[in-house]
């Protein structure tokens, strides 16, 4: 690796020197704001490194459901209501497991090679410079078009809170400075305590959703299904898959989140209470809406309750709006700002220079973000595109590369070997299949949608993409 990357934090400081060094810093701690760049640059770097390595398995279980489970959770009851419960209630929990042993290889690959700050780091390793070029292409456009997508959900929960006739554009604009408030604080750790409010948030509005379509389905009758429903296309059947396998894209980010940690083996405690968190809530969702409302069921599910609910439900889920979105814009920011600065102490963020590149990043990521949401006609598709391409490739096909080229030891034929071999070829092969599935899901939309005209024009006052 090159000495770019080994630099990193100076994970490799003795014990013995961080005590020493943490003497003279804490004998500076009086000192002003603006006279930070005047401390010496080795207590700086001694300041940032204990700063951004604060991160426990809790808090960063927190950030990992922070960063995965958001509204698109209530868009899992209409595809239980493609496929049916048996299929949707399998799935849920099949692609869960899936995505969590994706999840622990990239921890294990994390951990052997701790100087991977970022998922492109990855990327060097399997495939040198080109590799590392392709894999932060594709890491900064997810985040941004993450992003993108926040921003639309903020300005629909805004319009739809306000009941507001005015241009919807001016409630992106303030969903979009909301996004950039919530992401300038540049460590994890203080991202965290934000998470727990957003753990919340997403509770509740899914519960708002279950208990109003519950007292819903006691005025009409439910028309639920074991099966797939009638006449169910190819095309159909691939966009509800990829719903379900899409919901479980945190991966991504995972290694980001790893380098902040003071303890990294710990890391399988996170992912395992994330995997039953999650599966948890996305299947008990996806069953008991769909049970309730049965097979008009529409997505998001709260748009089948009555407006008042649609109100209350985005009112409860604003925090997971924005938190959730500006968690992504500090992921890329993070990744971005530590190349620029990868052999500075500006790196840390705890000087003047360090501060006013930061916010300039994180504003011109969120503003790039923005403006890629609005002026794209044809977002979602896009979304939906870039999400067969990216998710399943970080989430799933990846992480089994991981172990077969950088964790193994041996024959894949050893004894030792077997077990991990055989998961990983699964998980792989299930990888390429959702890649499949999502590009075809994805493109036949975007056909449909130009054949019908259904395109929405840029910056439209209008709430609907």
């Amino acid at each position: 690796m090159s000495h770019a990357i080994t630099s990193t934090y100076d994970a490799n400081v003795s014990h013995k020197e961080k005590n020493k060094d943490m003497i003279d810093f804490e004998q500076s701690e009086g000192e002003v704001i603006d006279q930070t760049d005047r401390k010496p640059e080795h207590a700086l770097t001694v300041e940032g490194n204990e700063r951004f390595h604060r991160l426990g398995w809790k808090r960063l279980t927190i950030v990992l459901i922070v960063q995965s489970i958001a509204l698109g959770s209530l868009s899992l009851p209409s595809a239980f209501a493609t496929l049916g419960m048996v299929a949707g209630i399998i799935l849920c929990l099949g692609l869960g497991c899936i995505a969590i042993y994706g999840s622990y290889m990239i921890g294990l690959a994390k951990l052997k090679y701790p100087h991977v700050a970022h998922y492109v780091h990855f990327g060097q390793l399997l495939f040198g410079g080109f590799g590392e070029t392709i894999f932060s292409v594709a890491f900064i456009a997810l985040m941004i078009l993450t992003v993108g997508s926040h921003c639309l959900t903020g300005k629909l929960a805004l319009a739809t809170i306000s009941g507001s006739s005015a241009c919807a554009l001016i409630f992106s604009a303030v969903s979009a400075m909301i996004l950039f408030a919530f992401a300038i604080p540049p460590s994890f750790a203080e991202l965290s305590i934000l998470g727990f409010i957003d753990f919340v948030s997403i509770i509740m509005a899914i519960g708002v959703s279950i208990i109003a379509t519950g007292i819903q389905s006691n005025s009409t009758l439910s028309t639920w299904s074991a099966w797939p429903k009638n006449d169910l296309s190819l095309s159909e059947a691939f966009v509800a898959i990829s719903n379900i396998a899409f919901a479980y894209s945190f991966a991504a980010a995972q290694p980001s989140f790893m380098d902040e940690m003071h303890t990294p083996t710990d890391f399988t405690k996170a992912i395992g209470t994330l995997g039953v968190t999650q599966v948890s809530i996305y299947t008990l969702t996806g069953a008991l809406i769909y049970a309730f409302v049965g097979q008009d069921v529409e997505s998001p599910a709260l748009l089948s309750a009555s407006s008042l609910v649609a109100k209350i439900t985005f009112g409860v889920a604003l925090p997971v709006i924005f938190i959730s979105g500006s968690i992504n814009t500090t992921v890329a920011c993070r990744y971005i700002h530590g190349k620029l600065y990868e052999n500075s102490v500006v790196r840390y963020v705890n000087t003047i220079k360090g501060w006013i590149t930061w916010l300039s990043i994180v504003a011109l990521i969120t503003i790039l973000a923005w403006v890629i949401a609005e002026a794209i006609p044809f977002f979602s598709e896009l979304l939906s595109i870039c999400g067969a391409l990216l998710v399943s490739g970080f989430s799933f096909y990846i992480p089994p590369v991981l172990w077969f080229f950088l964790l193994r030891e041996g024959s894949c034929f050893e004894k030792r070997n077997i077990r991990h071999a055989t998961c990983n070829l699964i998980v792989f092969l299930v990888g390429i299949c959702i890649l499949g599935c999502g590009l075809y899901a994805s493109i036949t939309e975007v056909i449909a949608k130009f054949n019908t005209g259904s395109i929405s024009r840029p910056f439209s006052c209008g709430v609907s993409e």
